[in-house]
């Protein structure tokens, strides 16, 4: 036996290891915060565009004949305006010979634009009555209106009838729309008309009470004399007929230049300004009304004198002509503009981010799909090419072997590990390197060893190095050409080295992948490490064996000719995923890697989600780093560029590009519950989880596993599958960010003991 003793003292200092696990451990939280506001972000942009695009809950709509005993007979058989002076509702009628044109549930990108053009070639005014979730999304459709001398109200944020709303909810649908205002054209507006309503005298008991709140806060509610019905689409004619009020009576009339197709309206409104100019009337606002009334109050006029003479326009109030600010428009300023602003910025980032989003699923919905067809149709096919019963790799291996086992504070697990060795079929020597540990891991492999009667085990300690040195140490210490590489944390079954290692009957294999399991299997998280490495890892790699592309040979359970591994150079300390780096250095030095699914290993999963995170943040580090370190093999020619043009591909779709963006399944499944169609979505969802599961079944059924651990597959996909979304999103932040992660002991139980009976 080699042994090399560390210096002893009363305090140990801290290894290199452990000083740098450390110091990468204090730069990793920033990367975490940051990866996790950009999950916030997501969301939050998610959320916002959802609202924007849908009522949220609570959208009964007011049932006719609803008793309207609380509301005064002044209100229902009023004019359409109505306003409150000292607590006291008052009403307001459309002069004779007067029009004030209104526009409902705007602005639209297709439409408004068309009625403004319409109302500027015919100078006239209007009012719109827009939705606040809309004028976000096309703030500059609004700017123009009201440059153009327009008026506009408020329609609620998302056409929620307010009817049955609490307080909190109404106030959040009118400040939303004056923020909206302000940040789309500088302004706030005190006219209101609520969605769903009608004439005065449809008021009942259930409205009442909110135009009495919103009028004490200053806002005056618009209701129509006249509906053109356009939202029905009856036809030009009956449209510019049915908004035309009786007799020389003045009118609120109400048109609609969004929520539907309104081409109709569109050819109507010429037609019907032309009729009604013709029969000597005015156009004016709902301000040029009110201020109409009280000129004609001062005046000691009658009310419902005409407000203009002739076919002249009356904006805000001005007879003369002469354009001004309307009158319910208050200029925004302060904290209510930069508000407006923020918001009306914040809708488009949505605005490009959710289209965008969009394509993605797209594209990751066919990726994932497609990964999973490949996987079925060759997992299928490799595992018949290697039952056949003519299938072999050559004349059976009987030469022994070296099972190297680096080992760093292994003292729960080391004994158990020789124990399965002591059990194996295959002549075999052991060479356990204790890379530095502090709790006697060497001492536990000798007294095992003596225990096990085991002569043909070798303990080497060496000063903490790190695993890739550990390994090298042991490769260089080796008696025999085919070296078997496994963790302190893991157990062979007594015939997986002999099953391993007979690929290299075939002089072409330099590596062998055997067949990780999860020992630790009865608990929640193990149960959720098992079902990926039965699916995720193992039918992986029967497709990449099938396409000469396998990316790592897993750690746990590996093995290689002794002149492959020195020919490439070792195992690198140039990643943290040495596996997988020196897995890609055997296919570009020309060497076949290969996968032997009988060999198997069963190893001891991390136990708590902080072990998992460490484990598969460091993993998939690695893996960004070793395709990086061999990004040449692109343009290579020969073996090394046949891998880097199948290989590297695959491997960075279906283990970078599709799991970052896999998420989107996810988002894009709970934005469409919550804001589209919650049924379709949830069908949707099960569909995806129902193809997963047939894979997983599949996968399972090669691997001879019992089928009851799919029962955990549901729960697996919501809080499982989340975690490792954002361990990947961590790592490609770190990898944006030029950060550097050492290698992290995890903590072992040693419950994973001989595998015998375990299936």
């Amino acid at each position: 036996m080699t042994t090399t003793t560390p210096s002893r003292g009363r305090r140990r200092a801290p290894t290199r290891i452990e000083r740098a696990a450390g110091k990468a451990a204090a730069l990793q939280k920033p990367r975490v915060i940051l990866a996790l506001l950009l999950l916030l972000g997501l969301t939050s942009v998610m959320l916002l565009d959802g609202y924007l695009r849908a009522e949220v809950g609570g959208d009964e709509r007011v049932r006719d004949g609803a008793s309207s005993s609380k509301v005064p007979d002044k209100i229902l058989n009023g004019g359409p305006i109505i306003s409150f002076r000292g607590g006291q509702a008052t009403t307001t009628s459309v002069p004779a010979k007067t029009i004030a044109l209104t526009f409902d549930d705007g602005p639209n990108p297709t439409y408004t634009p068309q009625v403004l053009k319409i109302l500027e070639k015919y100078d006239v005014p209007a009012t719109f009555f827009l939705v606040g979730s809309m004028v976000s999304r096309y703030p500059g459709i609004v700017k123009d209106m009201v440059d153009q001398g327009n008026e506009v109200g408020i329609h609620t944020f998302t056409h929620v009838d307010l009817s049955y709303q609490s307080d909190a909810r109404i106030r959040r649908e009118m400040t939303q729309t004056q923020l909206a205002l302000a940040g789309a054209a500088g302004i706030t507006t005190t006219l209101f008309r609520a969605p769903y309503s009608s004439e005065t005298d449809a008021i009942d008991n259930y409205s009442w009470p909110v135009y009495e709140k919103l009028g004490e806060e200053g806002y005056t509610s618009v209701f129509v004399d006249t509906d053109s019905d356009d939202w029905k689409k009856p036809g030009v004619s009956k449209i510019v007929k049915w908004a035309m009020p009786s007799g020389t009576s003045g009118a609120s009339v109400l048109m609609h230049d969004a929520g539907g197709d309104r081409e109709q309206t569109i050819k109507a409104l010429p037609e019907y300004i032309e009729k009604m100019r013709a029969k000597g009337y005015t156009f004016t606002t709902i301000s040029g009304v009110i201020e109409a009334q009280n000129t004609a109050a001062r005046a000691g006029q009658q009310t419902n004198a005409p407000a203009g003479t002739g076919g002249g326009q009356l904006r805000g109030g001005d007879q003369n002509g002469t354009d001004r600010l309307q009158a319910a428009h208050r200029e925004a300023t302060g904290t209510t503009l930069y508000e407006g602003k923020a918001l009306v910025m914040a809708v488009a980032v949505a605005e490009y981010t959710v289209p965008t989003l969009s394509v993605g699923l797209v594209i990751v919905g066919v990726a994932v799909m497609g990964r999973f067809g490949m996987m079925l149709i060759l997992a299928r096919r490799h595992y018949r090419l290697r039952n056949k019963r003519r299938f072999s790799w050559g004349p059976t291996v009987t030469m022994p072997v070296t099972v190297i086992v680096p080992a760093y504070n292994e003292k729960e697990c080391i004994a158990n590990t020789l124990e399965s060795l002591a059990k194996s079929t295959h002549p075999i020597e052991v060479i356990v390197v204790d890379d530095g540990s502090s709790d006697g891991t060497s001492e536990i492999a000798r007294e095992a060893a003596r225990t096990l009667g085991m002569t043909n085990v070798r303990v080497i300690r060496q000063e903490n190095a790190g695993k890739p040195a550990a390994l090298n140490n042991g490769v260089r210490s080796a008696s025999h050409d085919i070296v078997v590489m496994m963790d302190g944390d893991t157990v062979f079954e007594p015939d997986t080295v002999r099953r391993l290692v007979q690929p290299f009957a075939n002089p072409e294999v330099g590596a062998v992948a055997g067949n990780a399991k999860v020992g630790n299997r009865d608990t929640v998280i193990g149960a959720w490490q098992h079902i990926e490495y039965v699916m995720g890892f193992n039918l992986d790699r029967r497709m990449y064996d099938l396409l000469r592309c396998m990316p790592t040979i897993p750690g746990a359970i590996g093995a290689f000719r002794r002149e492959a591994v020195l020919q490439v150079g070792g195992m690198s300390e140039d990643t943290l995923a040495e596996d997988t780096d020196i897995t890609i250095a055997m296919h570009r030095a020309g060497w076949r890697v290969v996968y032997q699914e009988h060999a198997r290993a069963w190893t001891e999963a991390p136990g708590s989600l902080k072990q998992l995170w460490s484990q598969r943040y460091r993993w998939s580090y690695g893996t960004m780093q070793a395709l990086w370190k061999h990004r040449k093999s692109l343009t290579d020619k020969g073996p090394s560029g046949r891998f880097g043009r199948v290989g590297m591909p695959l491997v960075v779709i279906f283990q970078i590009v599709t799991p970052v963006f896999a998420p989107l399944i996810d988002v894009f499944t709970a934005y469409s519950m919550v804001f589209v169609d919650f049924r379709a979505a949830l069908y949707a969802w099960l569909a995806v989880l129902g193809v997963q599961l047939v894979c997983a079944a599949y996968a399972f059924k090669l691997d001879k596993e019992k089928y009851r651990y799919l029962l955990m597959m549901p729960l697996q996909q919501l809080a499982y599958r989340q975690m490792m979304y954002l361990v990947l999103i961590h790592s490609c932040i770190t990898a944006l960010t030029g950060g550097r992660l050492r290698w992290q002991k995890l903590k072992r139980t040693g419950e994973v003991g001989t595998p015998a009976g375990v299936g």
